[in-house]
């Protein structure tokens, strides 16, 4: 294993997802969908787990300190770690249970995009077949108003910007695709949808991160490796990982070049033994600061 790349949390995660530092606390969040949990880790590498209703597919900071956004398989709620109060925010997914949430992050001026997908996740946690053209890709604004930005998409994911908040990513796993597009950070809105990076052979595009260059840290589902884009869509390099099933990252820690990255136990088998662990990179380059979802 890489010498800078470290399990630090062996929690067996079957759908380890939405890893997301919080600079208050020095402490990562991050979930685990089939099991319906989120996580924490502090500085002293403490776990505290918390159980929720429905799978947890996202977790948001908001610009409320001791606040988060969490969105669940249905519908979004606030909630308080430090109590463990929990309150709607408003927003439901009209298609559950047929379809459910899925990737999401909040954008540079406090909006929260949240993508879709056919719901592949029972009642109790276990594995359902998926399909394609389900997904829809949601933008929340602070007031609560919802719109449709894209539709007919197989499984939502990858929601980030670059450094100088002028582009957008976006990806559906299914089509192994991840789209660029012109960002209006006062607007919100998004244009000149185009391919930024598709095609790559191992495994299907999950979360993503974006370093200080501009680089985007794509996990690759099914494909056992991070890729890291370049911005202008080549690749940097490949970050191997000893597990098969790589879900999402989060740059983290005093400086954020810790590369948080989450995995999968799902649809693996016995040798891979370390799935659904969280691991954590040391990275040359800092990445950005997660945004914070604003509430009116």
């Amino acid at each position: 294993m890489n010498p800078r790349l470290h399990c630090v949390a062996p929690v067996g995660d079957r759908c380890g997802e939405a890893a997301t530092w919080s600079p208050a606390e020095q402490a990562l969040y991050w979930c685990d969908v089939n099991r319906f949990l989120i996580h924490r880790i502090d500085a002293q590498q403490q776990v505290k787990s918390w159980l929720f209703d429905e799978p947890v597919v996202a977790i948001s900071l908001t610009d409320r300190p001791q606040e988060l956004l969490v969105a669940l398989g249905s519908r979004l709620i606030f909630w308080r770690p430090a109590d463990d109060h929990r309150r709607d925010q408003g927003f439901r997914l009209g298609d559950w249970p047929r379809a459910r949430l899925n990737d999401g992050r909040a954008a540079p001026n406090g909006d929260f995009w949240i993508g879709s997908m056919h719901n592949n996740v029972g009642p109790f946690g276990e594995p359902l077949d998926t399909a394609f053209g389900h997904g829809v890709l949601h933008r929340l604004r602070p007031d609560g108003a919802a719109s449709v930005e894209k539709r007919d998409l197989g499984i939502s994911n990858t929601v980030c910007w670059s450094p100088d908040r002028t582009t957008f990513y976006f990806a559906d796993s299914q089509r192994n695709l991840i789209w660029a597009y012109d960002y209006d950070e006062e607007s919100g809105e998004i244009a000149n949808e185009r391919p930024f990076f598709e095609g790559f052979e191992r495994g299907a595009p999950d979360g993503s991160a974006v370093d200080a260059q501009g680089r985007l840290w794509n996990c690759r589902f099914d494909g056992g490796c991070v890729v890291c884009v370049a911005p202008d869509g080549r690749i940097d390099q490949v970050l191997e990982m000893p597990v098969r099933n790589v879900t999402t990252c989060a740059f983290g820690g005093a400086e954020l070049k810790t590369l948080y990255v989450t995995t999968a136990a799902m649809l693996t088998d016995d040798a891979d033994r370390l799935a659904g662990s969280l691991f954590a990179y040391e990275a040359e380059v800092p990445g950005l600061e997660s945004y914070a979802a604003r509430i009116l």
